[in-house]
């Protein structure tokens, strides 16, 4: 037989509530669906077909006689009732799966999935090199990315961790530093300067086309700063390329499109494989270092804790 929990009205002193029997399934279900409010993405998360999640989202109102979502072809969004019940049951629904993560913890075997968001420059950097080895150390967990530049909640969005430069946070979150602090260098094709006098000065940069850098869509450009004895210079740079992201600024360089300004560690593989070179070789700027940074929590689920521990060991200095 099927386990169940039992939701009951605490009712008026003296009446006997009613039960209201819904399988714990229904509930994993309905809060995926209310983080998500897409069914298909619910759906995905919990390995099943959209018609599943419906299907168990109808059999729960239908049990609890409340309408919990509002449902049109182009939106889902939660009702009142459904507000009110996911408000309540989210952080139940957290604190059994920490109890959970916590005791498989002790037996040294963690499980799960954890959810990362993470820029694409700190995943490839930082990430990337180490996820081969961190699977094979813990075969129980499971690893779910999502790569952008926006620094958003990522409790209200469904991640455990997010990965991004300094350690400006919210108050109720822990940043942990990942890796060293980053180094940008001015780099170039090497075909670049074959009709062209190369940058002597950081104020020769004004007279070439630079590959220019905003931090997200619409959001404050990447800065061309440099440090040059013991002072900061800052240049603004001119330049008819910009991206959002520095893989393109990267690629456009390697195509000779123009001087870019780039982590070190991040061109790695294309100044070693001599697609890139540096240039301006005597001046360079030094930026701040990634961190990871996850909900500050009495107990920490396992997964987090081994995934947190195993980059954080990985990429020390």
């Amino acid at each position: 037989m099927n386990k169940k929990i039992i939701i009951q009205d605490a009712g008026r002193a003296g009446v006997a509530p009613a039960s209201l029997p819904v399988h714990f399934p229904g509930l994993l279900t309905f809060e995926a669906a209310a983080r998500h409010l897409n069914f298909a993405r619910a759906a995905a998360e919990l390995d099943v077909t959209p018609t599943a999640v419906s299907r168990t989202i109808k059999a729960m109102e239908a049990q609890l006689n409340v309408r919990l979502f509002n449902r049109t072809t182009r939106s889902v969004s939660l009702t009142e009732a459904g507000s009110s019940l996911n408000s309540k049951m989210t952080p139940a629904l957290a604190l059994i799966r920490d109890s959970l993560s916590e005791a498989l913890l002790a037996t040294d075997q963690p499980s799960g999935t954890v959810r990362v968001n993470s820029s694409y420059v700190a995943y490839r950097m930082l990430i990337e090199p180490h996820i081969d080895a961190f699977l094979a150390s813990f075969p129980m967990i499971h690893v779910e990315i999502s790569l952008d530049n926006v620094l958003g909640d990522i409790v209200n969005a469904g991640f455990d961790v997010g990965i991004r430069m300094g350690k400006r946070v919210q108050n109720d979150m822990v940043a942990m530093q990942l890796g060293s602090v980053q180094k940008r260098i001015v780099v170039a094709a090497p075909d670049y300067f074959q009709n062209r006098k190369e940058p002597k000065t950081i104020d020769d940069l004004l007279d070439y086309n630079c590959i220019r850098q905003r931090y997200s869509v619409g959001g404050r450009w990447f800065e061309w700063k440099f440090d040059s004895e013991g002072q900061i210079i800052r240049i603004d740079v001119q330049g008819r390329l910009i991206f959002d992201e520095m893989r393109s600024v990267v690629d456009a360089a390697v195509q000779g499109q123009g001087i870019g300004f780039v982590f070190e560690q991040f061109a790695k593989q294309e100044l070693t494989g001599g697609q890139l070179r540096q240039t301006l070789k005597q001046h360079s700027g030094m930026d701040d270092a990634f961190h990871l940074y996850y909900p500050h929590r009495k107990h920490m689920p396992g997964k987090l804790r081994a995934f947190v521990d195993f980059m954080l060991d990985a990429n020390a200095a």
